[in-house]
């Protein structure tokens, strides 16, 4: 039997410009309220792409694992060491006067002023926001972003940016070095991480995590539904909801967040760069008052 199964195309042949199609040559990518945006948008094939389309030969499905096992030990060396974080998501498709801009930018500098890194996807909108708003303080700024053929460029208010071919260890990323998930309005991928995350709490996969869903009109849809269809049918527990803290203020939120983190993983917190792997040696730590201590060795 032949070691290289024959596989059938991804999908059906679409002419450029139809729906689900190739843009037409004249067409420009479409963002938030007819503007322009490339933003997590490709026309090539991805690796993700490639990785969901079916079976290949076992040497093709060799190599993938093995690019996937360097994918993520790139990002255990890039986020190891940047400290105690707080992950915030939202739509990249808020402009600068929008107030959940806003909101995440304040909420981003209260928490690095707690001495908290802030990480978000290192794009517009709310991951903008976010980042902003840590350098307003002097916090570290990290973005972590999905690698696409188009203009992936990181907002100029990120430190450290760091790129993935794969959504999945992205996301493992994000989960592993974060304190807390705070979630501004968003689309898509906004609901994919809320609930993601969510369910690893749920099912005591991560434990004293706090998630903070900011901009309770816009969330308020989606609570009713949790409570008057999900509840009342008997498909969560009335704890699952009380989990998520929904809020308008960045001082709340912030608190929410400073406490348990504290509690759980103490005031101080120490990693030291080892000079075996060629990252030199520095330690971080919180200091009593929550601030940020750095220093060399």
């Amino acid at each position: 039997m032949s070691d290289h199964p024959t596989r059938p195309p991804v999908g059906p042949p679409r002419h450029a410009g139809a729906p689900g199609g190739p843009p037409a040559a004249h067409d420009p990518p479409r963002g938030p309220a007819g503007q322009t945006s490339a933003w997590g948008r490709s026309s090539r094939s991805s690796l993700d792409e490639q990785f969901l389309a079916g079976p290949e030969s076992r040497w093709r499905e060799l190599k993938r694992a093995l690019r996937i096992l360097v994918e993520f030990v790139r990002g255990f060396r890039r986020l190891h060491f940047m400290g105690p974080a707080v992950t915030i998501f939202g739509s990249a498709r808020f402009p600068e006067e929008h107030r959940y801009y806003v909101m995440a930018r304040e909420l981003a500098a209260a928490l690095g002023r707690s001495g908290f890194t802030i990480l978000t996807g290192g794009g517009p909108g709310v991951m903008e926001a976010a980042n902003r708003g840590a350098r307003d303080v002097g916090a570290p700024s990290v973005g972590c972003n999905i690698l696409l053929p188009h203009e992936q460029r990181p907002n100029a208010y990120v430190d450290t940016f760091v790129e993935f071919h794969y959504f999945f260890v992205r996301k493992v990323m994000l989960v592993k070095y974060s304190y807390a998930f705070v979630a501004l309005p968003g689309g898509f991928g906004t609901l994919d991480e809320i609930f993601e995350t969510v369910t690893l709490v749920q099912t005591g996969k991560i434990r004293g995590f706090p998630l903070v869903l900011m901009g309770r009109d816009y969330w308020a849809p989606l609570l009713a539904f949790m409570r008057e269809r999900m509840l009342a049918e008997g498909t969560i527990l009335a704890e699952d909801i009380d989990r998520l803290l929904v809020t308008d203020d960045p001082e709340e939120a912030s608190a929410a967040i400073v406490g348990p983190a504290m509690e759980r993983f103490g005031l101080a917190r120490r990693l030291s760069r080892q000079v075996l792997l060629g990252e030199g040696r520095r330690k971080r730590r919180l200091s009593p008052d929550g601030r940020p201590v750095t220093g060399s060795r």
